[in-house]
């Protein structure tokens, strides 16, 4: 049984800040769960493109407001707490923060705890 909290996590290892987001890894690949677990903050006024060609996320919103870009098909979701988005087919998306928004995001497969994005928008694939 693991138990932790985000006053744990935070400035070790697992608080991982990249400066338009800071996201803090409660469950990792080392944990043995077979899936990432993180509390994320975009900061008000972020924008970034991904495309996670490795990973699948799921991406709860649980406080602000922002926009979600389908770059493939250019539709504009909304974003506020209750919104869910799955990236089930490694889409390639666009995130704005309207707001200061705190998101829960769940990685298949784990992440390891200190990926940030490459240049394509995109964690490194799993070892």
């Amino acid at each position: 049984m693991i138990v932790t909290s985000l006053k744990e996590i935070a400035s070790s290892e697992r608080d991982v800040d990249a400066g338009q987001w800071r996201s803090r890894r409660l469950v990792l690949a080392e944990d043995g769960a077979g899936f990432s677990l993180h509390d994320t903050l975009v900061r008000a006024g972020a924008q970034y493109t991904l495309h996670y060609t490795s990973h699948i996320e799921a991406v709860y919103c649980i406080e602000g407001e922002g926009e979600l870009v389908d770059e493939s098909t250019g539709h504009v979701h909304r974003l506020e707490p209750g919104s869910l988005y799955l990236l089930n087919d490694h889409d390639r998306h666009t995130l704005r923060a309207k707001t200061a928004m705190r998101t829960v995001c769940v990685f298949n497969p784990a992440c390891t705890g200190q990926e940030v994005h490459d240049e394509n928008g995109a964690y490194p694939a799993p070892e």
